[in-house]
């Protein structure tokens, strides 16, 4: 971690936080964020020296607002909620997205609305900095009172307690934070309710599947426009006339880069003429039109969630300009949970579609390629298979993708009776992405298998490069074989974004910056 951002309080572009969700920085916080954070934890001094009853600073939580805690007891209450509420369940949340959950969450706490301690988000930073990365229990969070249980978890890190990985490997965060030097934080009043109120994990998660959607969309744009090829597709449903007249803007993106992608394709210049094929199946013919809505819903997500990436979300806020702590519930992760569901959608669509190409490419009487894209058919079973994986993965997500925001469940005896389940919206995208992600694999190497049948002649130059990338990793399906690891690395290349990344200059001014 060599290089450093510097976080500027409600200052996230998508651009910041893709980096941070790709590889590890060094994270400072600007000089300039202290003056709030330090007003805003006065603030809750004088409140303390006050000794009127003001929620989470000197009174129990939830249900139990109504019970008065001596000010002798504020520190152990803190603490006595960082442990009792670090209930989480599951596998543990990866890296990539706990680095966005504790970059969002310095970021909430020191716009300073917060009552916590410069000292405190210090520490974090410096955790962070040394590579200690908090267990954190992916299963556990309704969504609203913050990502209570998985921020608990979190907050456990900084306070020594529990376990932590560093390097990759478990450790106890005593251990941890001592070889690093770093002395773990005594929770004073408020701060542990500031950590752990908020929609941090959520949105980590839902940005999670937001820039795995993204590189999604990408290879099967790419994939798609060599199945066109492959099947000996028209290119004129691309024409820019027709998503004109429409005027969705994603469309309008899409047909665009479907029809440089194929410029120049000798294939297609073999079949402009004598073709009797009038129209294409809609998988190869509406693609712009389905891609197209997938990116707007893409963009209108990314949206929702850069907002909440520079949002105050814990509960209650500390207003210093009136000397006020004001209880609300900003932590109800609802605009998240909603912008999750939609990206549900545009994940499974792009694998939907791209099961479809699939299926036509294997039909012979459909694509006038050889029957399951093999040579000597019948002995040898070619992608037959392969193409059950792409639609066993394809209904899997169909399920998936119902909406999460539609339930809910009472917590805390009826007195948080309405949550939002973004925490499963967002988990669930990574699973499903990966889904989306073998179905295109799959297509990918169906299609190259199609373009190759057509030797000697050559798809276009921008498709070459890509079909070439593909056979350095994968050879030619000449005959049945082991064919997991085939379909493995083709998925490595969407995933990795290593697909788009031969045809970045398509790509690059698609999404909110």
């Amino acid at each position: 971690m060599s290089t450093t951002f510097t976080i500027q309080p409600g200052q996230f572009k998508l651009a910041d936080l893709r980096a941070i969700w790709q590889k590890p920085f060094k994270l400072a916080l600007a000089e300039s964020a202290y003056a709030a954070i330090n007003e805003s934890s006065a603030t809750i001094d004088r409140i303390v020296a006050k000794g009127d009853a003001a929620y989470g600073i000197n009174t129990g939580f939830g249900k139990l607002a109504k019970t008065r805690i001596p000010d002798e007891d504020l520190e152990l209450l803190q603490k006595n909620l960082i442990l009792s509420h670090s209930v989480g369940s599951g596998e543990l949340i990866a890296d990539e997205v706990v680095r966005l959950i504790i970059a969002m969450k310095i970021a909430s706490l020191a716009r300073g609305f917060s009552g916590i301690r410069a000292s405190v988000i210090d520490t974090m930073i410096a955790a962070y900095n040394a590579g200690i990365m908090p267990a954190i229990p992916v299963k556990g969070s309704v969504g609203a009172s913050g990502d209570l249980a998985p921020l608990s978890h979190m907050t456990l890190a900084i306070m020594g307690e529990g376990q932590v990985r560093v390097d990759g490997k478990m450790v106890d965060a005593k251990e941890a934070l001592a070889k690093a030097g770093i002395t773990p934080v005594v929770l004073a009043a408020k701060e542990g309710l500031a950590l752990i109120n908020g929609t941090q994990v959520s949105t980590a998660l839902a940005l999670n599947g937001l820039f795995l959607a993204e590189r999604l969309l990408e290879a099967a744009t790419i994939t798609g426009a060599l199945s066109v090829d492959a099947a000996k597709g028209s290119d004129a449903p691309f024409d820019p006339r027709i998503h004109a007249v429409r005027g969705q803007p994603g469309q309008i993106a899409t047909a665009n880069i479907y029809r440089t992608l194929l410029n120049g394709s000798e294939i297609r210049q073999s079949h402009l003429v004598n073709d009797e094929r009038v129209q294409d199946p809609y998988c190869l013919r509406c693609q712009p039109q389905v891609m197209g809505a997938c990116l707007d819903i893409i963009n209108n997500a990314a949206r929702t969630l850069l907002t909440e990436a520079n949002a105050v979300t814990d509960n209650p806020l500390v207003f210093v300009d009136t000397n006020e702590v004001i209880s609300g519930g900003n932590f109800h992760a609802e605009p998240v949970a909603f912008a999750a569901d939609t990206l549900a959608l545009a994940i499974a669509e792009i694998g939907s579609i791209s099961e479809r190409r699939i299926a036509l490419l294997i039909d012979a009487s459909i694509s006038g390629l050889p029957p399951f894209l093999v040579p000597s058919s019948g002995l040898n079973s070619g992608f037959m298979i392969a193409h059950v994986t792409a639609a066993a993965l394809a209904s899997e997500n169909k399920s998936h993708a119902h909406p999460a925001s539609v339930d809910t469940i009472p917590t805390s005896a009826n007195q948080e009776d309405h949550v939002s389940m973004a925490t499963y919206a967002g988990r669930r995208l990574h699973e499903m992405a990966h889904n989306t992600a073998t179905i295109v694999g799959i297509e990918l190497l169906a299609a190259a298998q199609g373009v190759d049948f057509h030797q000697p002649l050559k798809t276009s130059d921008k498709l070459t490069v890509v079909h070439q990338l593909l056979r350095s990793k994968v050879a030619f399906y000449d005959k049945d074989r082991f064919f997991a690891p085939d379909i493995e690395a083709a998925k490595s290349l969407v995933v990795e974004g290593a697909l788009s990344a031969q045809c970045a200059d398509l790509y690059s001014h698609l999404y909110l910056a």
